[in-house]
């Protein structure tokens, strides 16, 4: 079985900043691509940021300059490191990991989302 639990969301005035953290766990042999997507109230989901294994990032359009997938992160987990933040930012962030299993296959797995909420 494979967990994914996001955790560092809460409550930031505009122009601040947050670092979101994905952690997954449990049988799997590699990690092949983790996103971070976001949804707010009433509008789609939309893509954040993407590490591939490799070590390749991509970000969306709206966070571009703003968000960086840091380089420093423990095994099996990505950070989200956002920088001035504003409140159209304010969504429920997931995390989406597509893993290798120990049994062979590839799998998406997602996470319970963390609230990021920026007030003006």
């Amino acid at each position: 079985q494979v967990q994914v639990v996001e955790s560092g969301g809460g409550l930031v005035q505009a122009g601040g900043s947050l670092r979101l953290s994905c952690k997954v766990s449990g049988r799997i042999r590699s990690i092949n691509v983790m996103t971070w997507v976001r949804q707010a109230p009433g509008k789609e989901r939309e893509l954040v940021a993407r590490v591939t294994g490799a070590g390749s990032t991509d970000y969306g359009d709206s966070v571009k300059g703003r968000f960086t997938i840091p380089g420093d992160n423990a095994k099996n987990t990505v950070g989200l490191q956002m920088n001035s933040l504003n409140p159209e930012d304010t969504a429920v962030y997931y995390c989406n990991a597509l893993v290798t299993t120990t049994r062979g296959s590839v799998v998406n797995y997602w996470g319970q989302g963390t609230q990021v909420t920026v007030s003006s």
